[in-house]
């Protein structure tokens, strides 16, 4: 969703909690199967109503990519009572800012507004999802909007499709595949019909959670709730199944090209387990240790050191069915993108048989602890960390309780996890090239 934000400065005003508050919240169910989640902080006139539905891209027909992304943009057309186009406008008028955002697994619509205006909160959200207006006028006028987004964000975008190119080579059944935002062939076919059904089988209450946080009276919220929400009517249940893919046994070999780029890159993925996973926990702490920051591994060898690379990064993209751990880098000058290969690779190889330094080992505990931190630092944090917690990962208390995952890894732990996942057979090598005229 394009960046609908209004700068608010009472938002200045949101609090900053310190590492040991811990972050409360009520969890209970509507009868129609929608999960409420209630977090109170009153130390600033501010309030997000957010709503979080388990639908994203791996929920998509193999040739409808692109709809769970587009139909977020197609709820803020308007509804039977918010006329279309004056979305964005009552949310300015009263003093707030929204936005919404699409991933693979779960679509996420909110508002931040003043606290007196939390009831406004709750009834534009209910409407989205008992009125929406679905009609061929914002069908036509969203998919200008998201081809502009994709030429934007994606397709102009140096490096924008890397992560496209190495999904279609580590994944072969999985829709994570695909793209969140879709291939517009897919979307300029899509007929109206197809997205109300989309509407009524992913957008029910109970396939949603609804988060309040912020300066709150619960016992009014909760009333309130009841008033928009109660009656909406029950969906029906969704039956969800993981795609199984076939283990990568041998080395794949890819090469892309990118006309944005004049610096080709080099890019070793592999396909790693889902986000709920230990195993997908260590390969954080792993990817800490190899790029996070200046003083990391790869950073000072390849960078700082050698002067072999303008950049260079290790990431675990962590998904609810699976992740993908990629090892980047660009070269500075004429050096090879197989010499910055097998220079990485050598640091790889070090995880496997020896263990980090304590000093190391320390040094990305503490960068754990920054991050958890910062993730709770603001109301909108929050509500998203609850929903996530909850709807994604299946345990909600990981909003106060994940950093104890991160603190009871070991190293032996770190080097037991790479010697599993990062292997030579086990991943896809992509050369990401400057494309020619020619090509």
């Amino acid at each position: 969703m394009r960046k609908y934000v209004i700068a608010l400065s009472f938002l200045a005003l949101v609090s900053t909690l310190s590492f040991a508050q811990k972050v409360d919240f009520e969890l209970y169910t509507l009868g129609n199967g929608m999960d409420v989640i209630l977090h109170q902080d009153n130390t600033a006139p501010v309030v997000i109503t957010a709503v979080m539905y388990h639908v994203g891209a791996k929920d998509e027909q193999p040739d409808r990519t692109g709809m769970a992304h587009f139909f977020e943009h197609l709820l803020f057309e308007g509804t039977q009572n918010i006329e279309r186009g004056e979305w964005f406008k009552i949310v300015s008028s009263n003093g707030g800012s929204n936005n919404a955002n699409t991933t693979d697994d779960r679509t996420y619509y909110y508002e931040i507004f003043p606290s007196n205006n939390v009831e406004l909160g709750l009834w534009m959200e209910s409407e989205r999802l008992l009125h929406p207006i679905i009609n061929q006028i914002g069908v036509d006028t969203q998919n200008e909007v998201v081809k502009e987004e994709k030429r934007l964000r994606v397709d102009n975008q140096p490096y924008g499709n890397i992560l496209v190119e190495i999904k279609k080579l580590i994944f072969d059944k999985h829709p994570y595949k695909g793209t969140t935002i879709g291939e517009m062939e897919h979307l300029d076919a899509a007929t109206l019909d197809e997205f109300k059904a989309f509407n009524k089988k992913f957008y029910s209450p109970n396939n949603a959670a609804l988060v309040v946080a912020g300066d709150i009276d619960i016992p009014e919220v909760k009333k309130m709730i009841d008033k928009y929400f109660g009656s909406i009517p029950r969906g029906e249940e969704l039956v969800r199944t993981k795609i199984e893919e076939d283990p990568i046994t041998e080395t794949i070999k890819g090469t892309a090209y990118d006309p944005n780029i004049q610096i080709p890159a080099m890019i070793a993925a592999y396909r790693t387990p889902g986000q709920k996973e230990r195993d997908s926990y260590v390969l954080n702490m792993i990817s800490s240790y190899l790029s996070g920051g200046k003083s990391s591994v790869l950073y000072k060898k390849l960078v700082d050191e050698q002067k072999q690379a303008l950049a260079v990064q290790a990431v675990n993209i962590s998904q609810e069915h699976y992740g993908t751990y990629a090892l980047f880098a660009i070269p500075l000058g004429d050096v090879e993108l197989s010499t910055l290969l097998a220079e990485i690779d050598e640091e790889v190889e070090k995880l496997k048989t020896d263990l980090i330094s304590e000093r190391d080992f320390q040094k990305i505990q503490n960068q754990f602890e920054n991050n958890f931190v910062s993730s709770n630092s603001s109301i909108a944090g929050i509500a998203g960390s609850l929903a996530t917690y909850h709807m994604l990962y299946g345990d909600i208390n990981l909003i106060n309780n994940e950093l104890d995952i991160y603190t009871s890894i070991t190293r032996e732990e770190m080097r037991e996890v790479a010697r599993k996942y990062l292997n030579k057979n086990q991943r896809a090598e992509l050369q990401y090239l400057p494309k020619k005229d020619e090509q």
